[in-house]
């Protein structure tokens, strides 16, 4: 398979460090600094928005090298296995996660955003601003799912 380096844009500062603290995201206020190559002047325009997904990698997870079995998702027993694809998390083959946040300011090359799931000094490999036309009208997922979710994104 072709391999490729990817460099990060930014780097996320919040109040969250502990990796394995998975619930209670919603009111997580995070700034993200963009590097100075990009000029004060990469954001501009994005205030417009009220959201952006935010692609960042899961810096801090070690790489798994075998995604062949289907794990209990969180690695809880309540919970099916599911393949590698069928999850979210930390455990992918690239360790990519994303995230859609509410943007609360914009200035110069610093994004504060309210939501994101990414702990103290994770870098951020990308941002793209939310569309409604790139949004699903109707998503369909198993009720553990949003039995798990419940308190993912609660203050």
């Amino acid at each position: 398979m072709a391999s490729f380096e990817i460099t990060a844009i930014g780097t996320v500062r919040n109040d969250r460090t502990d990796v394995q603290n998975t619930d209670n995201w919603g009111a997580v206020r995070s700034t993200i600094t963009i590097d100075e190559r990009f000029g004060d002047a990469c954001l501009q325009g994005l205030e417009g928005f009220s959201h952006v997904e935010v692609i960042f990698v899961f810096d801090r997870f070690p790489e798994h090298d075998d995604h062949r079995e289907p794990r209990p998702y969180r690695g809880r027993s309540d919970l099916p296995p599911v393949g590698v694809f069928a999850g979210r998390g930390p455990r992918r083959p690239n360790r990519i996660g994303v995230t859609s946040c509410a943007i609360e300011s914009v200035h110069g090359r610093e994004l504060t955003v309210v939501g994101l799931d990414a702990v103290s000094g994770t870098p951020v490999i990308d941002l793209k601003p939310t569309m409604q036309e790139f949004r699903p009208l109707d998503v369909r997922q198993p009720e553990w799912v949003s039995r798990l979710m419940s308190e993912y994104f609660q203050p």
